[in-house]
C-alpha cells in the first residue's frame, strides 16, 4: 500500500485540533516533501525521521515520499509530528501493518538514534481527544506518545495511554496488534500515585499583622484582588507567599485546567498536581511576557495563573502599559491573542495579589520619620497605578511596620488549615448558593443574593455619596460584604458586613 492515514493533535491555544498526517508513496526520483501549513521544525522532521527510521533498522523508502498534514489551513508547530510522520512512511511502505493505526494517535518527537523525547502540550492533546470522543459518541481511541509525558497524559480520566521510548517500541507494537489483533507488547499507563497535599508555607511564621491576615482571609473566601501596601520588611512577600494555602481545594476540573495551561507553557510537573499557581513576574516583564504571544502564540503569566495567585511585587515599578492588559482578564477570565492568519484563546482566571511601598524610597508613613519623598514625588509615584486599574481592587491592605517589643510579644498566629477551613465553609456556601465564587457574581446574582437591610441600605448609600464611588465598585463593595457575611455564616448582610467592606473600600481613598 502506497498511502497510510495516521491521527494526531495540533495546539492552536487551548485547544488540541485533529490533524490527519497522509503520507503518499510515489514513483520517482527521492524526495521527500511536507505539505500543509509546517513550521520550520516540523519542516525539518524530514531530516530526523530520516536517521530515526535507518538507525531503527527499517529502510527509508526511496521513492517521492508526500506528507500532508490536514487541515491545510492549521499552523503545525513543534517535533510532535515526529512519530506519526515515521509510522506513515513504514506503514505505506509495507513495513508495518496499517489496520491498527485507526485505534491510535500519535506524537512524539524523535531523535536521530530513534529514542521518544518529551512534547509540549501532551494533557491538553489527551484531553482535546477525550472530549471528542465523548462529544460524538464513538470508540475512544488510545494514545501513544513519550514516556516522559505519561504521567501528565494520564491524568485524564478514562485516556487509554500507550507510553514508548523508542520508534522500535511502537512499530513493535503495532506488527503484533496487526497480526493478530492482539494486546500489543506496550504496556497501558494508569499514571502515578495520587500525589501527597500541597505543601504550602504556613501563616503562623507571620509574626503579628492579624487585621491583614484577616483581610486575606476574606480575600481568599471570596477570590477577590488584593493590593498590599507598606514599607520594606513588613512582610507583604511572606504574607503572599502564604497565600495560596489558604485557597479552597481545587476540583478535578479546576485542576486539569491549570494543568493543561501549563503542559502548554511546558511547565508542568506531576509533583505540584492540584497545587494552587503561584506565579510572580519580575517588575521587568514585557506585555507579551505577562498576557502570551508570539508567532505561534503561547500562554503569558496571567494564564499559567489560571485557578491560582498572580503576585505583583513592587507594582508601580511595572510599565504602566504592561499593567493595563490586565485589566479586560480580571473582568473576563480570558486573554484573546490574534494574529494575522489565527487567534487564540487562552484561560486566565487568576487571583490578583499585589504590592507596593507607598513612595519610592518606601518609607512613606514609616514611624522613622526616614521619608524624604516630597509630595509630588509620591503622588506621581502611585500615579504610575491607572484609575480603572485601582477600580478593579477589591481590598487595599496597610502592612504597618511591627515595633521590637510587638515582635517579640506576638505569639505563633492561626496556622494556615485553621484558616483555610473557615474558607473553604465559606467557598462552600458560595457554591451552594449560586455555583461560583462571590467575585464571579454578575448584575443580577448581586441583585438576587447580595440584598441589605435598612442600615446597610444606609451605610452604602452614604458611603457612596461621600466617596463618589462608581458603579463597579458598588458592586465589588457588596461581593466583599456577601462574603465577609459568609465567614460569619450569616444568610443576611447586616451593616457591620457592609462596615467592613466599606473599609477595605475606603483605603483607596487614601492613595
Amino acid at each position: 500500500m502506497s498511502l497510510a492515514v495516521l491521527r494526531s493533535r495540533a495546539l492552536a491555544g487551548m485547544e488540541a485540533p485533529e490533524v490527519s498526517v497522509e503520507v503518499h508513496l510515489a514513483n520517482g526520483l527521492p524526495a521527500f516533501a511536507m505539505v500543509g501549513l509546517p513550521e520550520t521544525e516540523v519542516k525539518e522532521a524530514r531530516d530526523r525521521v530520516r536517521a530515526a527510521i535507518q538507525n531503527a533498522g527499517y529502510d527509508m523508502p526511496a521513492q517521492r515520499i508526500t506528507v500532508n498534514l490536514a487541515p491545510a489551513d492549521l499552523p503545525k508547530e513543534s517535533g510532535r509530528f515526529d512519530l506519526p510522520i515515521a509510522l506513515g512512511i513504514l506503514a505505506a511502505s509495507g513495513q508495518i501493518p496499517t489496520s491498527p493505526l485507526r485505534d491510535y494517535e500519535f506524537a512524539g518527537e524523535l531523535s536521530l538514534s530513534g529514542e521518544l523525547r518529551p512534547i509540549r502540550g501532551a494533557l491538553a492533546m489527551t484531553y482535546a481527544m477525550h472530549r471528542a470522543a465523548r462529544g460524538n459518541g464513538q470508540g475512544r481511541r488510545a494514545f501513544i506518545l513519550p514516556l516522559a509525558n505519561a504521567d501528565e497524559a494520564a491524568l485524564v480520566r478514562d485516556a487509554r495511554i500507550y507510553p514508548a521510548t523508542t520508534l522500535t517500541q511502537v512499530c513493535a507494537h503495532l506488527a503484533v496488534r496487526g497480526d493478530d489483533n492482539g494486546p500489543g507488547t506496550l504496556q497501558r499507563h494508569l499514571g502515578a500515585e495520587p500525589a501527597l497535599p500541597p505543601d504550602y508555607p504556613d501563616f503562623s511564621d507571620v509574626k503579628g499583622q492579624g487585621s491583614v491576615k484577616r483581610a486575606l482571609e476574606v480575600a481568599a473566601a471570596g477570590c477577590h484582588s488584593v493590593l498590599l501596601v507598606g514599607p520594606p520588611g513588613t512582610g507583604k512577600s511572606m504574607l503572599a507567599a502564604r497565600f495560596p494555602g489558604l485557597l479552597p481545594a481545587m476540583t478535578d476540573e479546576e485542576a486539569l485546567e491549570a494543568a493543561a495551561v501549563q503542559s502548554l507553557g511546558g511547565q508542568f510537573n506531576a509533583a505540584t498536581w492540584k497545587a494552587r499557581p503561584f506565579r510572580s513576574p519580575h517588575h521587568t516583564s514585557s506585555g507579551v511576557a505577562l498576557v502570551g504571544g508570539g508567532s505561534v502564540p503561547h500562554p503569558g503569566e496571567i494564564s499559567m495563573a489560571h485557578q491560582g495567585v498572580l503576585f505583583l511585587d513592587e507594582l508601580p515599578e511595572f510599565d504602566r502599559r504592561v499593567l493595563e492588559v490586565l485589566r479586560e482578564p480580571m473582568e473576563s477570565g480570558r486573554v484573546t491573542i490574534s494574529r494575522a492568519a489565527h487567534r487564540a484563546d487562552f484561560p486566565a482566571r487568576f487571583q490578583l495579589l499585589a504590592a507596593m511601598n507607598g513612595c519610592p524610597c518606601g518609607y512613606n508613613g514609616h514611624p522613622n520619620g526616614k521619608c524624604r519623598c516630597p509630595h509630588d514625588v509620591i503622588l506621581r509615584y502611585q500615579g504610575r497605578i491607572s484609575g480603572p486599574l485601582l477600580d478593579r481592587m477589591d481590598l487595599l491592605i496597610s502592612v504597618n511596620p511591627l515595633t521590637l517589643d510587638e515582635l517579640e510579644a506576638a505569639p505563633d498566629g492561626e496556622t494556615s488549615p485553621v484558616i483555610a477551613a473557615r474558607v473553604q465553609q465559606a467557598w462552600d456556601i458560595q457554591q451552594a448558593r449560586q455555583g461560583k465564587s462571590n467575585q464571579l457574581m454578575g448584575t443580577r446574582d448581586i441583585e438576587r443574593h447580595c440584598k441589605l437591610d435598612r442600615e446597610g441600605k444606609a451605610v452604602l448609600r452614604a458611603s457612596m455619596l461621600q466617596f463618589h464611588w462608581s458603579a463597579r465598585a458598588y458592586h465589588r463593595v457588596l461581593r466583599v460584604a456577601r462574603t465577609v457575611a459568609d465567614l460569619d455564616g450569616s444568610k443576611a448582610i447586616t451593616a457591620h458586613h457592609v462596615q467592613q467592606a466599606v473599609q477595605f473600600r475606603r483605603a483607596l481613598l487614601d492613595f
